[in-house]
């Protein structure tokens, strides 16, 4: 039992799996967005890829809790991504997720180039620990 974490955006959608257990989460990938078809392709690869049996994506809620435009379009790619591989899609609040993981690179003096390359997929790692946290041990 595997399951993929995603960060979406409006350019790149990061991406990171669990182990078998189903206990901690690592970075994979970053996809970059060219089209609906082309991201849905690419993530049913992974999908088969890595056995996955589950889908966790992040929602971005604001800090006030309401959602914004992104979390609309976060909501519509859910349903058209768990149509297209008929896996169950959960939607993770992501709150500061892209903030949390850019203060630890800045931290660790990484360059903001260094940076740009990794933050999206080790955002999703973020979210989807967070899920796996909240599941308690084995799920």
């Amino acid at each position: 039992m595997r399951i993929i974490g995603l960060d979406m955006g409006t350019r790149t959608i990061g991406v990171a799996v669990s182990d078998s257990l189903g206990m901690t989460a690592q970075p994979v990938k970053t996809i970059k967005r060219t089209g609906l078809a082309s991201d849905l392709k690419e993530l049913s690869a992974l999908i088969a890829e890595f056995e996955i049996t589950e889908i966790v994506l992040g929602l971005p809620i604001r800090l006030d809790g309401t959602k914004s435009p992104m979390s609309e379009a976060v909501e519509v790619f859910a349903g058209k991504l768990g149509s297209h591989t008929g896996l169950p899609v959960k939607l993770w609040d992501e709150r500061l997720s892209t903030a949390a993981v850019t203060r630890v690179l800045k931290d660790a003096d990484m360059s903001r180039a260094k940076r740009k390359k990794v933050v999206d997929k080790l955002a999703a790692c973020y979210i989807l620990q967070g899920y796996l946290d909240s599941r308690g041990s084995y799920g």
